[in-house]
């Protein structure tokens, strides 16, 4: 809402007129609030950070921009959910990307095991250059969305579920073999897809170390995705945000936990033996 939107639904309910320098007081000690969250100190190991970003609409020198917001969601080692901070830039990219890591870890993030994204170049390089032990996961909704770009419609559901088989397959070398069959089947028709998989490789297969409840987490960003559609809901009234800050007074704490974390933990003991913190 705007200021006037403001004054008038308070002067409507109750009658009272309240004055633009009583309303940036009020919001002036949310901003606040939200400056200290962004800056709070984080845990020093997250066994799974996501990161995304969206665009929203916001109002700078009598124009409207559309601005980039980028979202890091981490799993700690109690198995919860958390979003560890929130950024604006003027558009997406792998330079401001890298901002946004060097910014954790100076907020004493030390590890990461798994970082899950999507597949925006030099986005994997940025993480790799401050945590280069992290593994990056490359989220297979976005690999096939990108693979199906290419294909037909007529075509569309017989490639999606071939390349199922590959993601979904028991191990590395298994899903090697159907990725192979899938080239046979399809490379004459859309050479794209296996290429752009094959490119990808090695941010695929960081999955097929863990059992099946596991990959159903790191394999995906959908966590950080019903992130976003709580941030869409809050900002369908606010098409067009007067501010950056404004931006920002959305923020909040997101936290659930894990389900079955107790044997994702037992399997990062092992994959990562000696990085779990004490």
């Amino acid at each position: 809402m705007t200021t006037r939107d403001i004054q008038a639904q308070v002067q409507d309910l109750y009658g009272v007129e309240i004055s633009p320098t009583f309303i940036s007081n009020i919001t002036e000690a949310v901003v606040d609030e939200v400056r200290q969250w962004q800056n709070r100190p984080l845990d020093s190991v997250y066994p799974i950070v996501y990161v995304d970003c969206l665009v929203v609409k916001v109002r700078e020198n009598q124009r409207v921009l559309n601005k980039a917001l980028y979202l890091a969601l981490g799993v700690d080692m109690e198995g919860q959910k958390e979003l560890l901070g929130m950024w604006m830039s003027q558009n997406e990219g792998a330079k401001f990307w890298l901002s946004v890591f060097t910014e954790l870890q100076n907020r004493v993030v030390k590890d990461i095991f798994i970082a899950c994204m999507d597949g925006l170049t030099g986005l994997p390089e940025a993480v790799e250059t401050l945590y280069p032990h992290t593994r990056v996961q490359l989220c297979m909704v976005h690999m096939v969305r990108n693979s199906l770009k290419y294909v037909s419609y007529k075509h569309r559901k017989e490639v999606a579920a071939d390349l199922k088989l590959v993601y979904g397959a028991a191990a590395e070398a298994e899903a090697q073999v159907y990725l192979d069959l899938f080239a046979e089947k399809w490379d004459r028709l859309y050479p794209t897809i296996s290429k752009l998989w094959r490119t990808h490789w090695s941010r695929v297969i960081p999955l097929f170390a863990f059992p099946e409840d596991i990959r159903k987490v790191i394999y995906t960003t959908n966590v950080i995705e019903s992130v976003n559609m709580s941030l869409r809901k809050v900002t369908r009234n606010h098409r067009i945000f007067p501010s950056d800050e404004a931006v920002f007074k959305i923020a909040k704490k997101w936290t659930m936990p894990i389900h079955n974390w107790k044997s994702a933990l037992n399997c990062f003991a092992i994959e990562f033996a000696g990085r779990l913190p004490q």
